[in-house]
């Protein structure tokens, strides 16, 4: 009955936090998604989603995590500006707030004092249920001092729904055009806001969401973390290798999260690309000792 009594427990804690499920943008942005029914199909609005959902997941994935939570590189204050504003537009916060809650994920994971884990809370509350509760919308920002000191970080978390706002004008702005030019291209602007903004977004959410829920409970555990964090291809494939999650827990400074080849990590390929443009430099990845490590331990499950 341990199971019971803590869905109960949890269910108590959103009563008093006041769980926003109903005002949430979270939820409006689901529901806005029914806007791609009315405003019909084209390929133009599927390459629209997938854009934006590409290029969002990389920002998140690469930026908010990988460099804003992590520092597992180092970029021009420019380029940080940019991975902060794009990372932005997929309407989960900010840079800061992102990378606040992160570390203090990475301080006390599966713990009670964890805001998102299912192991010590339960699965709704890990992929979902934190995120709409109004208690965890502020940033502890002395774990982001490092952050903090520039202004236009503060600026971007501050206001973070003007980049998302943006994205949304800026996708409209297009598919007008194109439906005065090219009106055999069957799109518009709001049919592009449906699917390239709306239903991306949703998407994005979910997949990045998956991080922390399924990643602590479906998969393997290659080491012997003090959590419950699993490898999960699956997961892998759809956030561009956060899914090699159990790595991730070993030695989260690493910017590379697959360790072999055959754990694909498409957000560290495209920082290696990024590195021989110059736009970032000083890549961080696994130890030699991390790898002697992973194979140690498989020698003996063998």
């Amino acid at each position: 009955m341990n199971w019971l009594k803590k869905i109960l427990k949890h269910t108590l804690e959103e009563q008093e936090n006041r769980l926003l499920i109903v005002s949430s943008p979270l939820v409006f942005m689901h529901l806005a998604c029914i806007g791609i029914f009315f405003t019909g199909f084209s390929w133009v609005a599927v390459w629209a989603l997938l854009i934006t959902y590409f290029v969002r997941v990389f920002a998140l994935t690469a930026g908010f995590h990988r460099y804003f939570s992590h520092r597992s590189f180092k970029t021009s204050r420019f380029f940080q500006f940019v991975l902060a504003w794009v990372g932005t537009s997929a309407a989960q916060m900010g840079p800061m707030w992102w990378a606040a809650h992160h570390r203090h994920h990475h301080q006390h994971s599966d713990t009670e004092e964890d805001v998102h884990s299912p192991v010590a809370k339960d699965v709704f509350w890990a992929h979902l249920g934190w995120v709409l509760c109004q208690t965890y919308g502020g940033t502890d920002t002395n774990k982001v001092k490092d952050l903090y000191k520039f202004p236009e970080l503060r600026f971007v978390d501050r206001w973070h729904a003007i980049p998302a706002v943006s994205l949304g004008l800026i996708l409209f702005f297009v598919g007008n055009r194109l439906n005065f030019y090219y009106p055999e291209l069957g799109t518009s602007g709001w049919q592009l806001v449906m699917w390239g903004f709306f239903l991306s977004t949703a998407l994005v959410y979910h997949v990045t969401f998956c991080v922390n829920s399924v990643t602590h409970i479906i998969g393997n555990k290659r080491f012997k973390n003090e959590d419950e964090s699993r490898n999960n291809w699956w997961v892998a494939m759809l956030t561009f290798g956060e899914g090699w999650h159990n790595n991730h827990h070993r030695y989260p400074h690493s910017a590379r999260q697959g360790m072999y080849w055959w754990e694909f990590d498409l957000s560290f390929l495209l920082l290696r690309g990024m590195e021989k443009l110059g736009l970032i430099w000083d890549l961080k990845v696994y130890p030699k000792a991390i790898y002697e490590e992973a194979a140690r331990l498989e020698l003996e499950r063998e």
